[in-house]
Protein backbone atom coordinates (compact mmCIF):
# COMPACT_ATOMS: atom_id res chain seq x y z
CA UNK A 1 0.00 0.00 0.00
CA UNK A 2 2.97 2.42 1.07
CA UNK A 3 4.80 1.61 -2.40
CA UNK A 4 1.39 2.36 -4.28
CA UNK A 5 0.77 5.54 -2.64
CA UNK A 6 4.04 6.47 -3.37
CA UNK A 7 4.17 5.31 -7.30
CA UNK A 8 0.86 7.45 -7.58
CA UNK A 9 2.70 10.77 -7.16
CA UNK A 10 0.51 12.37 -4.38
CA UNK A 11 2.19 11.01 -1.15
CA UNK A 12 5.45 10.27 -0.04
CA UNK A 13 4.22 6.91 1.52
CA UNK A 14 6.48 4.57 3.85
CA UNK A 15 6.16 0.95 6.16
CA UNK A 16 8.34 1.20 9.27
CA UNK A 17 8.91 -0.45 12.44
CA UNK A 18 8.63 0.39 15.92
CA UNK A 19 10.48 -2.62 16.86
CA UNK A 20 13.94 -1.57 17.33
CA UNK A 21 12.90 0.01 20.16
CA UNK A 22 11.49 -2.49 21.89
CA UNK A 23 15.23 -3.57 23.38
CA UNK A 24 15.63 -0.02 25.09
CA UNK A 25 12.83 -0.56 27.47
CA UNK A 26 11.62 2.99 29.43
CA UNK A 27 15.00 4.55 27.53
CA UNK A 28 12.66 6.87 25.59
CA UNK A 29 15.77 8.62 23.74
CA UNK A 30 17.53 5.44 22.75
CA UNK A 31 14.59 3.95 22.12
CA UNK A 32 13.19 7.06 19.52
CA UNK A 33 16.96 6.96 18.13
CA UNK A 34 16.65 3.17 16.99
CA UNK A 35 13.21 3.99 15.36
CA UNK A 36 14.56 7.10 13.59
CA UNK A 37 17.18 4.97 12.52
CA UNK A 38 15.37 2.21 11.07
CA UNK A 39 13.10 4.78 9.26
CA UNK A 40 15.74 6.40 8.14
CA UNK A 41 17.31 2.57 5.86
CA UNK A 42 13.68 1.97 5.45
CA UNK A 43 13.28 5.43 3.43
CA UNK A 44 16.52 5.23 1.42
CA UNK A 45 15.69 1.72 0.28
CA UNK A 46 12.35 2.55 -0.53
CA UNK A 47 11.59 6.38 -1.87
CA UNK A 48 13.35 8.71 -4.21
CA UNK A 49 16.05 11.15 -2.82
CA UNK A 50 13.69 13.81 -3.05
CA UNK A 51 10.86 12.49 -0.34
CA UNK A 52 13.92 11.24 2.29
CA UNK A 53 13.96 12.31 5.41
CA UNK A 54 16.40 15.18 5.91
CA UNK A 55 18.94 14.98 9.11
CA UNK A 56 17.01 13.70 11.97
CA UNK A 57 17.41 16.47 15.44
CA UNK A 58 19.92 16.12 17.56
CA UNK A 59 19.89 16.43 21.64
CA UNK A 60 20.36 20.33 21.00
CA UNK A 61 17.63 20.62 19.22
CA UNK A 62 15.00 18.72 20.83
CA UNK A 63 14.16 16.23 23.98
CA UNK A 64 14.11 12.75 24.30
CA UNK A 65 10.83 13.35 24.89
CA UNK A 66 10.30 15.36 21.90
CA UNK A 67 13.02 13.99 19.60
CA UNK A 68 10.03 11.76 17.49
CA UNK A 69 7.71 14.71 17.07
CA UNK A 70 10.27 16.77 16.01
CA UNK A 71 11.99 14.63 13.47
CA UNK A 72 8.43 13.72 11.56
CA UNK A 73 8.00 17.45 11.91
CA UNK A 74 10.69 18.04 10.09
CA UNK A 75 10.47 15.58 7.81
CA UNK A 76 7.35 16.71 6.58
CA UNK A 77 7.92 20.47 6.45
CA UNK A 78 11.22 19.06 3.64
CA UNK A 79 9.09 16.63 1.89
CA UNK A 80 7.47 18.53 -1.47
CA UNK A 81 4.08 15.45 -0.82
CA UNK A 82 2.17 14.78 1.98
CA UNK A 83 3.63 12.49 4.51
CA UNK A 84 1.80 8.46 5.25
CA UNK A 85 3.68 6.48 7.86
CA UNK A 86 2.21 3.06 8.80
CA UNK A 87 4.43 2.61 11.72
CA UNK A 88 4.50 -1.32 12.48
CA UNK A 89 5.11 -3.20 15.79
CA UNK A 90 3.99 -0.33 17.88
CA UNK A 91 2.82 -3.12 20.54
CA UNK A 92 6.70 -3.62 20.83
CA UNK A 93 7.13 -0.93 22.60
CA UNK A 94 6.04 -0.89 26.61
CA UNK A 95 6.65 1.55 29.40
CA UNK A 96 7.25 5.56 29.12
CA UNK A 97 8.68 5.23 25.73
CA UNK A 98 5.05 3.68 24.45
CA UNK A 99 3.53 6.59 26.42
CA UNK A 100 5.99 8.83 24.93
CA UNK A 101 5.47 7.79 21.46
CA UNK A 102 1.30 8.07 21.51
CA UNK A 103 1.84 11.20 23.22
CA UNK A 104 4.29 12.81 20.18
CA UNK A 105 1.75 11.63 17.40
CA UNK A 106 -1.27 13.13 19.20
CA UNK A 107 0.32 16.77 20.02
CA UNK A 108 1.85 16.57 16.42
CA UNK A 109 -1.99 15.73 14.65
CA UNK A 110 -3.08 19.24 15.18
CA UNK A 111 0.25 20.71 12.77
CA UNK A 112 -0.70 18.06 9.80
CA UNK A 113 0.15 18.10 7.19
CA UNK A 114 2.29 20.67 6.57
CA UNK A 115 4.63 20.00 9.40
CA UNK A 116 3.40 16.56 10.80
CA UNK A 117 2.98 13.52 8.65
CA UNK A 118 -1.05 14.10 6.68
CA UNK A 119 -1.76 10.00 7.80
CA UNK A 120 -0.54 7.19 10.23
CA UNK A 121 -1.48 3.92 10.65
CA UNK A 122 -0.24 2.11 14.00
CA UNK A 123 -0.02 -1.86 13.03
CA UNK A 124 0.55 -4.40 15.96
CA UNK A 125 -0.87 -7.79 16.60
CA UNK A 126 -3.38 -6.17 19.34
CA UNK A 127 -5.66 -2.64 18.39
CA UNK A 128 -4.85 -0.25 20.66
CA UNK A 129 -7.80 2.01 20.39
CA UNK A 130 -9.12 -0.77 23.01
CA UNK A 131 -6.46 1.27 25.37
CA UNK A 132 -8.30 4.79 25.15
CA UNK A 133 -9.80 4.52 28.26
CA UNK A 134 -6.55 5.32 30.31
CA UNK A 135 -8.84 4.67 33.72
CA UNK A 136 -9.17 1.00 33.11
CA UNK A 137 -6.44 0.35 30.67
CA UNK A 138 -4.45 -2.74 32.35
CA UNK A 139 -1.82 -2.42 30.11
CA UNK A 140 -0.55 1.15 30.13
CA UNK A 141 -1.96 1.22 33.77
CA UNK A 142 1.41 -1.90 34.31
CA UNK A 143 3.09 0.45 32.23
CA UNK A 144 2.99 3.06 34.34
CA UNK A 145 3.66 1.36 37.63
CA UNK A 146 6.72 -0.42 36.19
CA UNK A 147 8.30 3.23 35.36
CA UNK A 148 7.23 4.22 38.84
CA UNK A 149 4.40 6.14 38.66
CA UNK A 150 0.75 6.13 40.15
CA UNK A 151 -1.33 3.89 37.82
CA UNK A 152 -4.24 5.53 38.88
CA UNK A 153 -2.94 8.87 37.50
CA UNK A 154 -1.75 8.34 33.90
CA UNK A 155 -1.68 12.08 32.85
CA UNK A 156 -3.01 13.83 29.67
CA UNK A 157 -5.78 13.12 27.67
CA UNK A 158 -6.47 9.91 25.47
CA UNK A 159 -3.64 9.97 22.48
CA UNK A 160 -6.83 7.72 20.84
CA UNK A 161 -9.41 10.53 20.76
CA UNK A 162 -7.79 11.51 17.05
CA UNK A 163 -8.20 7.66 15.76
CA UNK A 164 -10.38 7.78 12.64
CA UNK A 165 -11.15 3.99 12.93
CA UNK A 166 -9.39 0.79 13.76
CA UNK A 167 -9.02 -1.88 11.09
CA UNK A 168 -9.07 -5.39 11.54
CA UNK A 169 -8.40 -7.82 9.18
CA UNK A 170 -10.60 -10.83 9.71
CA UNK A 171 -10.98 -14.27 8.77
CA UNK A 172 -11.10 -14.99 4.64
CA UNK A 173 -14.45 -16.64 3.60
CA UNK A 174 -13.57 -19.82 1.14
CA UNK A 175 -14.85 -17.75 -1.95
CA UNK A 176 -11.79 -15.01 -0.62
CA UNK A 177 -9.37 -17.73 -0.30
CA UNK A 178 -10.64 -19.31 -3.44
CA UNK A 179 -10.36 -15.83 -5.50
CA UNK A 180 -6.85 -15.29 -3.32
CA UNK A 181 -5.30 -18.53 -4.73
CA UNK A 182 -6.98 -17.87 -8.52
CA UNK A 183 -4.90 -14.43 -8.56
CA UNK A 184 -1.86 -16.98 -8.61
CA UNK A 185 -3.58 -18.95 -11.43
CA UNK A 186 -3.74 -16.11 -13.57
CA UNK A 187 -0.60 -15.08 -13.09
CA UNK A 188 1.14 -18.54 -13.10
CA UNK A 189 -1.26 -20.84 -14.60
CA UNK A 190 -1.00 -23.07 -11.68
CA UNK A 191 -4.35 -24.25 -10.46
CA UNK A 192 -5.26 -24.92 -6.70
CA UNK A 193 -7.87 -27.90 -6.82
CA UNK A 194 -10.89 -27.29 -4.77
CA UNK A 195 -9.95 -30.46 -2.27
CA UNK A 196 -6.47 -28.02 -1.41
CA UNK A 197 -8.57 -25.40 -0.95
CA UNK A 198 -11.17 -26.79 0.88
CA UNK A 199 -8.43 -28.03 3.26
CA UNK A 200 -6.79 -25.19 3.67
CA UNK A 201 -10.29 -23.52 4.59
CA UNK A 202 -9.96 -26.70 7.46
CA UNK A 203 -6.62 -25.87 8.69
CA UNK A 204 -6.51 -22.44 8.87
CA UNK A 205 -10.41 -21.57 9.45
CA UNK A 206 -9.65 -18.54 7.15
CA UNK A 207 -6.96 -16.98 9.19
CA UNK A 208 -5.48 -14.77 6.69
CA UNK A 209 -1.57 -15.36 7.69
CA UNK A 210 -1.90 -18.95 7.45
CA UNK A 211 -3.77 -19.02 4.58
CA UNK A 212 -0.81 -16.80 2.92
CA UNK A 213 1.85 -19.18 4.49
CA UNK A 214 0.41 -22.38 3.16
CA UNK A 215 0.44 -20.93 -0.49
CA UNK A 216 3.56 -19.37 -0.27
CA UNK A 217 5.62 -22.74 1.28
CA UNK A 218 4.05 -24.52 -1.35
CA UNK A 219 4.91 -21.82 -4.22
CA UNK A 220 8.16 -21.08 -3.03
CA UNK A 221 9.78 -23.51 -0.57
CA UNK A 222 8.24 -26.76 -1.60
CA UNK A 223 8.68 -25.09 -5.38
CA UNK A 224 5.63 -27.12 -6.67
CA UNK A 225 6.19 -26.86 -10.41
CA UNK A 226 3.20 -24.56 -12.53
CA UNK A 227 2.86 -27.35 -14.15
CA UNK A 228 1.36 -29.70 -11.31
CA UNK A 229 -2.06 -28.62 -9.80
CA UNK A 230 -1.83 -27.84 -6.03
CA UNK A 231 -3.30 -30.64 -4.13
CA UNK A 232 -4.95 -31.38 -0.16
CA UNK A 233 -1.44 -33.72 -0.26
CA UNK A 234 0.66 -30.34 -0.99
CA UNK A 235 -1.37 -28.77 1.91
CA UNK A 236 -1.20 -31.17 4.14
CA UNK A 237 3.09 -31.63 3.66
CA UNK A 238 3.16 -27.42 3.66
CA UNK A 239 1.27 -27.25 7.35
CA UNK A 240 3.71 -29.54 8.73
CA UNK A 241 6.82 -27.85 7.22
CA UNK A 242 5.53 -24.46 8.97
CA UNK A 243 4.90 -26.12 11.82
CA UNK A 244 8.10 -27.52 12.25
CA UNK A 245 9.97 -24.67 11.40
CA UNK A 246 8.22 -22.28 13.59
CA UNK A 247 7.78 -19.44 11.29
CA UNK A 248 8.12 -16.08 12.93
CA UNK A 249 4.50 -15.90 13.79
CA UNK A 250 4.05 -18.63 15.00
CA UNK A 251 7.01 -17.99 17.53
CA UNK A 252 5.35 -14.83 18.44
CA UNK A 253 2.00 -16.70 19.45
CA UNK A 254 4.46 -18.96 21.43
CA UNK A 255 5.75 -16.23 23.44
CA UNK A 256 2.06 -15.13 24.43
CA UNK A 257 1.83 -18.61 25.75
CA UNK A 258 4.15 -18.02 28.71
CA UNK A 259 1.91 -14.65 29.82
CA UNK A 260 -0.06 -15.21 33.13
CA UNK A 261 -3.37 -13.81 31.49
CA UNK A 262 -2.93 -16.15 28.09
CA UNK A 263 -1.97 -19.08 30.17
CA UNK A 264 -5.26 -18.94 32.73
CA UNK A 265 -7.59 -18.88 29.28
CA UNK A 266 -5.55 -21.76 27.23
CA UNK A 267 -4.55 -24.09 30.17
CA UNK A 268 -8.66 -25.28 30.69
CA UNK A 269 -9.09 -25.33 27.17
CA UNK A 270 -5.97 -28.12 27.26
CA UNK A 271 -7.22 -29.62 29.84
CA UNK A 272 -10.73 -29.86 28.84
CA UNK A 273 -12.29 -28.29 32.16
CA UNK A 274 -13.61 -25.55 33.65
CA UNK A 275 -11.40 -22.71 34.27
CA UNK A 276 -11.06 -22.79 38.53
CA UNK A 277 -12.00 -18.72 38.11
CA UNK A 278 -13.74 -16.93 35.59
CA UNK A 279 -11.18 -14.63 33.53
CA UNK A 280 -11.10 -11.13 32.73
CA UNK A 281 -13.47 -10.41 29.70
CA UNK A 282 -10.71 -8.04 28.73
CA UNK A 283 -8.11 -11.46 28.94
CA UNK A 284 -10.32 -13.40 26.72
CA UNK A 285 -10.77 -10.47 24.24
CA UNK A 286 -6.74 -10.30 24.27
CA UNK A 287 -5.97 -14.09 23.22
CA UNK A 288 -8.71 -13.70 20.38
CA UNK A 289 -7.10 -10.82 19.06
CA UNK A 290 -3.55 -12.11 18.99
CA UNK A 291 -5.61 -15.35 17.40
CA UNK A 292 -5.28 -17.69 19.57
CA UNK A 293 -8.88 -18.15 20.20
CA UNK A 294 -12.08 -18.37 17.72
CA UNK A 295 -14.46 -15.57 18.20
CA UNK A 296 -16.57 -18.55 19.86
CA UNK A 297 -18.74 -19.39 23.00
CA UNK A 298 -17.63 -21.80 24.81
CA UNK A 299 -13.82 -20.72 23.75
CA UNK A 300 -11.93 -23.05 21.79
CA UNK A 301 -8.17 -22.91 19.67
CA UNK A 302 -8.95 -20.67 16.78
CA UNK A 303 -7.92 -23.38 14.15
CA UNK A 304 -6.70 -27.02 13.31
CA UNK A 305 -3.22 -25.84 13.44
CA UNK A 306 -3.04 -23.31 16.00
CA UNK A 307 -4.35 -26.54 18.01
CA UNK A 308 -1.37 -28.53 16.92
CA UNK A 309 1.46 -25.35 17.44
CA UNK A 310 0.10 -24.88 21.27
CA UNK A 311 0.37 -28.39 21.82
CA UNK A 312 3.77 -28.64 20.56
CA UNK A 313 5.19 -25.50 21.92
CA UNK A 314 3.97 -26.66 25.29
CA UNK A 315 5.61 -29.93 24.78
CA UNK A 316 8.18 -29.89 23.38
CA UNK A 317 10.58 -28.91 25.99
CA UNK A 318 8.82 -31.61 28.07
CA UNK A 319 11.06 -34.67 27.15
CA UNK A 320 14.57 -33.19 26.27
CA UNK A 321 16.23 -34.06 29.12
CA UNK A 322 14.93 -37.60 29.82
CA UNK A 323 17.23 -39.85 29.28
CA UNK A 324 14.37 -42.78 29.17
CA UNK A 325 12.06 -41.17 26.66
CA UNK A 326 11.19 -42.76 23.46
CA UNK A 327 12.54 -42.54 20.06
CA UNK A 328 10.88 -41.56 16.68
CA UNK A 329 9.86 -44.59 15.24
CA UNK A 330 10.24 -46.30 18.02
CA UNK A 331 7.35 -48.30 18.30
CA UNK A 332 7.16 -50.06 14.44
CA UNK A 333 6.34 -53.07 14.08
CA UNK A 334 7.53 -55.29 10.89
CA UNK A 335 4.96 -55.17 8.86
CA UNK A 336 5.04 -51.21 9.48
CA UNK A 337 2.02 -50.55 11.34
CA UNK A 338 2.50 -49.03 15.20
CA UNK A 339 2.60 -51.49 18.18
CA UNK A 340 -0.12 -49.70 19.90
CA UNK A 341 -0.26 -52.06 23.34
CA UNK A 342 3.74 -51.66 23.13
CA UNK A 343 3.39 -47.66 23.12
CA UNK A 344 0.84 -47.66 25.92
CA UNK A 345 2.93 -50.56 28.48
CA UNK A 346 6.15 -48.45 27.92
CA UNK A 347 4.12 -45.01 28.50
CA UNK A 348 2.98 -46.61 31.56
CA UNK A 349 6.68 -47.25 33.20
CA UNK A 350 7.99 -43.67 31.40
CA UNK A 351 5.16 -42.34 33.56
CA UNK A 352 5.17 -44.34 36.82
CA UNK A 353 9.29 -43.40 36.55
CA UNK A 354 8.73 -39.83 35.66
CA UNK A 355 5.46 -38.62 35.95
CA UNK A 356 5.91 -36.64 39.23
CA UNK A 357 9.15 -34.73 37.78
CA UNK A 358 7.83 -33.78 34.96
CA UNK A 359 4.54 -32.57 35.62
CA UNK A 360 6.03 -30.20 38.49
CA UNK A 361 8.08 -28.84 35.89
CA UNK A 362 4.94 -27.58 33.79
CA UNK A 363 4.02 -24.09 34.08
CA UNK A 364 0.90 -25.13 32.81
CA UNK A 365 0.26 -27.70 35.59
CA UNK A 366 -3.20 -28.25 35.59
CA UNK A 367 -3.14 -29.84 31.93
CA UNK A 368 0.30 -30.99 32.74
CA UNK A 369 -0.45 -35.04 32.73
CA UNK A 370 -2.02 -34.43 29.01
CA UNK A 371 1.01 -32.32 27.96
CA UNK A 372 3.44 -35.16 28.64
CA UNK A 373 1.32 -38.14 26.94
CA UNK A 374 0.87 -36.01 23.75
CA UNK A 375 4.62 -35.08 24.59
CA UNK A 376 5.25 -38.69 24.10
CA UNK A 377 3.23 -39.74 21.58
CA UNK A 378 4.19 -36.64 19.11
CA UNK A 379 7.93 -37.74 19.83
CA UNK A 380 7.11 -41.67 18.61
CA UNK A 381 5.03 -40.46 15.40
CA UNK A 382 7.63 -37.44 14.44
CA UNK A 383 8.98 -38.46 10.63
CA UNK A 384 6.04 -40.76 10.26
CA UNK A 385 2.57 -39.83 10.95
CA UNK A 386 0.26 -37.39 12.73
CA UNK A 387 -1.07 -36.76 16.36
CA UNK A 388 -4.89 -34.72 15.59
CA UNK A 389 -6.15 -33.04 18.52
CA UNK A 390 -9.56 -32.01 19.98
CA UNK A 391 -9.62 -29.96 22.72
CA UNK A 392 -11.81 -27.25 24.32
CA UNK A 393 -12.76 -25.77 27.69
CA UNK A 394 -15.64 -27.79 29.55
CA UNK A 395 -15.78 -30.95 27.29
CA UNK A 396 -14.26 -32.91 29.85
CA UNK A 397 -11.64 -34.87 28.12
CA UNK A 398 -9.15 -34.58 24.79
CA UNK A 399 -9.22 -36.64 21.97
CA UNK A 400 -6.33 -37.49 19.95
CA UNK A 401 -6.00 -39.56 17.02
CA UNK A 402 -2.99 -41.12 15.73
CA UNK A 403 -2.88 -41.66 11.99
CA UNK A 404 -0.17 -43.65 10.95
CA UNK A 405 0.91 -44.07 6.94
CA UNK A 406 2.40 -47.87 6.54
CA UNK A 407 2.01 -50.46 3.34
CA UNK A 408 -0.90 -52.79 3.52
CA UNK A 409 -0.78 -56.23 3.19
CA UNK A 410 -1.48 -55.75 -0.99
CA UNK A 411 1.33 -53.17 -0.59
CA UNK A 412 -0.75 -50.11 -1.26
CA UNK A 413 -0.67 -47.48 0.99
CA UNK A 414 -2.77 -48.14 4.63
CA UNK A 415 -3.37 -45.48 6.86
CA UNK A 416 -3.61 -46.90 10.80
CA UNK A 417 -5.85 -44.58 13.15
CA UNK A 418 -5.75 -44.94 16.77
CA UNK A 419 -8.18 -43.05 18.96
CA UNK A 420 -7.15 -41.91 22.92
CA UNK A 421 -9.04 -40.22 25.03
CA UNK A 422 -7.56 -38.44 27.89
CA UNK A 423 -9.67 -37.80 31.09
CA UNK A 424 -8.46 -35.93 34.84
CA UNK A 425 -10.26 -36.99 37.90
CA UNK A 426 -10.15 -33.99 40.32
CA UNK A 427 -11.07 -33.56 44.20
CA UNK A 428 -14.12 -35.83 44.46
CA UNK A 429 -15.29 -36.24 40.85
CA UNK A 430 -16.85 -39.59 40.98
CA UNK A 431 -18.14 -41.51 37.30
CA UNK A 432 -15.45 -40.74 35.38
CA UNK A 433 -14.79 -44.25 34.32
CA UNK A 434 -18.92 -44.58 32.94
CA UNK A 435 -18.48 -40.98 31.70
CA UNK A 436 -15.21 -41.77 29.56
CA UNK A 437 -16.42 -45.01 28.04
CA UNK A 438 -19.33 -43.24 26.90
CA UNK A 439 -17.59 -40.09 25.30
CA UNK A 440 -15.00 -42.16 24.01
CA UNK A 441 -17.58 -44.48 22.34
CA UNK A 442 -18.96 -41.11 20.71
CA UNK A 443 -15.89 -40.03 19.16
CA UNK A 444 -15.20 -43.72 17.89
CA UNK A 445 -18.63 -43.46 16.32
CA UNK A 446 -17.42 -40.36 14.39
CA UNK A 447 -14.26 -42.22 13.40
CA UNK A 448 -15.96 -45.10 12.62
CA UNK A 449 -13.32 -47.46 14.79
CA UNK A 450 -14.04 -50.54 16.80
CA UNK A 451 -11.51 -49.81 19.46
CA UNK A 452 -9.70 -47.09 21.35
CA UNK A 453 -7.73 -46.08 24.62
CA UNK A 454 -8.91 -44.41 27.90
CA UNK A 455 -6.80 -42.35 29.79
CA UNK A 456 -7.65 -41.60 33.15
CA UNK A 457 -4.97 -39.00 35.12
CA UNK A 458 -5.93 -39.20 38.71
CA UNK A 459 -5.33 -35.71 40.08
CA UNK A 460 -7.09 -35.72 43.34
CA UNK A 461 -4.69 -34.66 46.42
CA UNK A 462 -5.33 -38.10 48.28
CA UNK A 463 -4.91 -39.93 45.19
CA UNK A 464 -2.20 -42.95 45.37
CA UNK A 465 1.85 -42.43 44.32
CA UNK A 466 1.75 -42.19 40.74
CA UNK A 467 3.95 -45.51 40.52
CA UNK A 468 1.24 -47.20 42.49
CA UNK A 469 -1.84 -46.00 40.98
CA UNK A 470 -0.61 -46.48 37.47
CA UNK A 471 -2.56 -49.58 35.85
CA UNK A 472 -3.76 -50.85 32.32
CA UNK A 473 -6.27 -52.95 31.75
CA UNK A 474 -8.96 -53.85 29.05
CA UNK A 475 -12.71 -52.95 29.34
CA UNK A 476 -15.77 -53.04 26.98
CA UNK A 477 -17.61 -49.79 26.24
CA UNK A 478 -21.36 -49.57 26.81
CA UNK A 479 -21.28 -50.24 22.72
CA UNK A 480 -19.63 -53.32 23.04
CA UNK A 481 -15.78 -51.68 21.97
CA UNK A 482 -12.93 -53.21 23.56
CA UNK A 483 -11.04 -50.59 25.27
CA UNK A 484 -7.35 -50.25 26.73
CA UNK A 485 -7.86 -48.46 29.61
CA UNK A 486 -5.04 -46.43 31.22
CA UNK A 487 -5.14 -45.31 34.67
CA UNK A 488 -2.26 -43.31 36.05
Amino acid sequence: MAAELTAGGQYAALLTSCEPGRAWGDDVGAATRAILDRTRADAEAALPPQLRPPRWPDASDASDGGLLGAALAAWSQACPRPLVLFLDEIDALTGRTLISVLGQLRSGAGRRPAAFPAALALCGLRDLRDLRDLRDLRDLRDYKVAAGGDPSRLGGPSPFNIVVRSLRLGDFTVEEVRGLYGQHTAETGQVFTPDAVSRVMELTAGQPWLVNALAAEIVDEMAVPYTEPVTADHVNEAKERLIRARATHLDSLADKLNEPRVRVIIEPVLAGTEPTTDPPADDVQYARDLGLLAQTSPVRIANPIYREVVARILTDPVLEFSSDAPKARAFVLPDGRLDIPGLIEQFAAFWRANGDILTARQVYHEAAPHLVLMAYLQRVVNGGGYVDREYGVGRGRIDLLIRWPHPGPDGKPALQREAFELKARAGGAAGTLPTGLAQLDGYLDRLGLDHGTLVIFDRRPAAKPIAERTSITTTLSLAGRTITLLRA
